[in-house]
């Protein structure tokens, strides 16, 4: 109140505008702390243990990849030859090839984005019958082949798989007679391919036993839910409300498969009693990831519950009371503070009910008791959680006796700046009180079937409001989270 009205209002209580002061309390209001959704992306890894799709390949490729028969083959050429000054042509050696091809025990390792199956080949020839002269030459060698798989998911979730398998041989077969060198190997792409349609046709089916889309799906119906994130004064849910799941890729770390999954969902802030869980929806079609998922945002409105205001207030004003009061035209006054009321009432305003006794300290006026109502409008800046209470306006007394000094007593400097004070003061350390709580209610926050890890990083404020709720600030957090899907994709036999 300026200097002009307080004057103002001095000058009509000396000509008896006490009469007038008596009247009912500001009107309270009734309005509700409105919170608009905010949309996120929250990082989802999904592990599966993939080690039960290497045991099953194992059974599947059989160890025995091709055999080799090539009857008839030319084991020594013919060659002329001079003897005596005669040239004479050496036979052709004819010999019959056998052998087999066989593979050693499957090693399997994740690499990037391929699922890598790395076998020993083994191959053993003879050449038997070699013109009828000699019975048996054996030869051996060795090779590599890496069967590399690469999945895919389908619209419908479903992984989908392609084979890529590469050989190298660092000994190929061959025979070594009569000096010549003769190689026995089939190319090894045309023999293996047999292997590869095989392993093609078999590999959804091995697929399907990882669960992907079944562990999916239950993890995307339980992330319909509500997370506290303050216990009490005030309770303050997060209600999650799913609207896609983005796939951004994947990676394998040794037997884990890890799918990089992005929940975009709608966040909603409830203040009060836990909200009802959102109606779950099917899983919808695969989404590509927009952006780097883990990606939090909510609303946090840190509430200032006007009942907890009340004893804040009197401790405050007890503590001030022990000094006297400069009331103008009055003197020093002592004051007994009994109760205080605050409310939200209309225009954004907080009205704060005082019932007091105020005595003059050297006994010359009759103590005045009765209930001092005054209005206040409550202001910070952007991004600040400094709260003053401007405009302070006296809207009169209840039940009074002695109107005069008390309106007198409430217009003074010093009763304002004491409320104002206690409520700032104190609705600075429920700020930071509710961060606390918040941040230690969403990390490793388990609900359901997953395990939500999430990390305030920032908080920007908004304008303080006062409503028929209680006295809010808006403030949007930003942070880090990811959901941890449990339990975790088990391993299946083969």
């Amino acid at each position: 109140m300026t200097a002009g009205g307080i004057a103002l209002c001095l000058a009509f209580s000396v000509s008896g505008c006490k009469r007038h002061a008596d009247h009912e309390p500001p009107p309270r209001a009734t309005d509700t702390i409105a919170v608009e959704p905010r949309a996120s992306l929250i990082t989802v890894p999904l592990h599966a243990d993939v080690s039960g799709l290497a045991a099953a390949l194992e059974q599947e490729i059989p160890r025995k990849l091709w055999s080799i028969d090539r009857p008839e083959t030319t084991c020594v050429a013919s060659k002329k030859v001079k003897v005596a000054f005669v040239k004479l042509k050496t036979p052709t050696l004819k010999c019959r090839v056998v052998g087999e091809v066989t593979r050693g025990a499957l090693r399997f390792h994740g690499k990037g984005r391929d699922i890598v199956l790395t076998m020993s080949l083994h191959a053993v020839l003879r050449a038997e019958d070699i013109g009828g002269v000699l019975k048996r030459e054996t030869a051996t060698a060795d090779a590599d082949a890496q069967a590399t798989i690469r999945l895919t998911l389908g619209s419908d979730w479903t992984p989908r798989g392609t084979v890529d398998i590469r050989y190298d041989w660092t000994n190929t077969p061959h025979l070594d007679f009569l000096g010549q060198r003769i190689d026995f190997t089939d190319k090894a792409d045309e023999k293996l391919k047999p292997v590869i349609a095989r392993l093609e046709r078999t590999l959804p089916g091995h697929l399907a036993r990882l669960e992907l889309r079944p562990q999916i799906e239950k993890a995307w119906a339980s992330a319909f839910t509500a997370l506290e994130l303050n216990e009490r004064n005030p309770p303050v849910w997060m209600r999650v409300t799913p609207e896609e799941l983005q796939y951004g890729g994947y990676e394998l770390q040794d037997n884990r498969l890890l799918l990089r999954l992005g929940l975009k969902a709608v966040t909603e802030t409830f203040i009060g009693e836990r909200p009802a869980d959102p109606k779950v929806k099917p899983l919808p079609p695969v989404q590509p990831l927009e952006q780097e998922a883990g990606r939090l945002t909510f609303f946090i409105p840190v509430i200032a519950d006007y009942r907890q205001l009340e004893p804040v207030l009197m401790r405050a004003l007890r503590k001030r009371a022990q000094r006297p009061f400069e009331v103008p035209h009055f003197g020093p006054i002592m004051a007994d503070f009994e109760k205080a009321t605050i409310y939200g009432t209309t225009g954004r305003r907080i009205a704060v009910g005082v019932t007091f006794t105020a005595r003059d300290k050297a006994g010359r006026i009759k103590p005045a008791h009765g209930t001092v109502w005054m209005t206040a409008m409550p202001v910070n800046a952007e991004n600040s959680r400094k709260v003053d209470f401007a405009d302070f306006h006296v809207s009169g007394t209840t039940d009074a006796v002695g109107g005069d000094l008390l309106i007198g007593f409430a217009n003074t400097p010093g009763l304002a700046g004491t409320l104002a004070g206690a409520l700032g003061q104190n609705f600075e350390n429920d700020y930071q009180d509710l961060l606390g709580k918040i941040a230690r209610a969403i990390d490793d926050k388990r609900e359901g079937a997953f395990l939500i890890r999430a990390e305030v990083r920032r908080a920007n404020t908004g304008r303080i409001q006062a409503s028929g709720q209680g006295l809010y600030l808006p403030v949007t957090a930003e942070g880090t989270a990811s959901i941890v899907l449990r339990p975790a994709i088990k391993k299946h036999a083969p």
